[in-house]
């Protein structure tokens, strides 16, 4: 199996340097990755590296908390967008959808892939705070709002991806909505295992290590 085809290359440390970036892009060309995933402020450097490939530069937006207001998420979008990302993964308000707000929660998804139109839209659920409930609702939102992709976690919070919340997830949007898996897959074995159940892209720091053990 080919994996680099399915594989973000991410560095959202807050540490990262401008040298770490064009390495970062540098290893997203010579292993054909699908992505890069950065923070928004290297967005325009990640697109200038990434020129005349067909490698996507991806960037978060409200990361990796959600709790910024919704202006704030949709002018840190069109911003990114407007620097040269072709993707958004954004974090969903995580208190609002547990509060029980799913009205605003679904608005601000709208809202956002409204604002960056043809271009991708991930929404992050960071579901290890969350209900098995709560996820199934998150998946309706963000189906019902017209995303394109719903994702797992920041790889921030208290876990990551689980086998277990792909099915969950998976179950509940059919095919109507694509699914990346992100957090703690660091290995071929793994990686293959999240495809296997329909996942169509991997955000991981660890790409190389999983395209080079295939």
């Amino acid at each position: 199996m080919s994996f680099a085809k399915y594989i973000d290359h991410t560095l959202l440390k807050p540490n990262a340097s401008v040298n770490d970036i064009k390495k970062l892009c540098a290893e997203a060309k010579y292993y054909t990755f699908c992505a890069v995933c950065i923070n928004g402020y290297y967005v325009n450097l990640a697109a200038n590296e990434l020129r005349n490939t067909t490698i996507k530069t991806a960037a978060v937006i409200g990361f990796p908390l959600g709790a910024m207001s919704s202006k704030t998420k949709i002018y840190e979008a069109q911003q990114c967008i407007e620097n040269g990302a072709d993707e958004i993964d954004m974090v969903l308000n995580i208190g609002l959808l547990k509060s029980g707000y799913y009205k605003i929660v679904e608005d601000e998804i709208k809202n956002i892939k409204k604002i960056i139109e043809k271009n991708t839209l991930k929404v992050i659920f960071e579901n290890c705070y969350l209900t098995d409930q709560e996820k199934k609702i998150a998946c309706q939102l963000s189906v019902n709002a017209g995303a394109d992709f719903i994702k797992t976690s920041t790889g921030f919070g208290t876990n990551g991806a689980t086998l277990e919340d792909i099915k969950l997830m998976k179950g509940e949007v059919k095919n109507n909505v694509q699914i990346k898996a992100s957090g703690g897959i660091r290995d071929s074995e793994t990686a293959k295992q999240y495809i296997d159940l329909g996942v169509s892209r991997i955000g991981t720091s660890s790409g190389i290590a999983i395209v080079t053990s295939e």
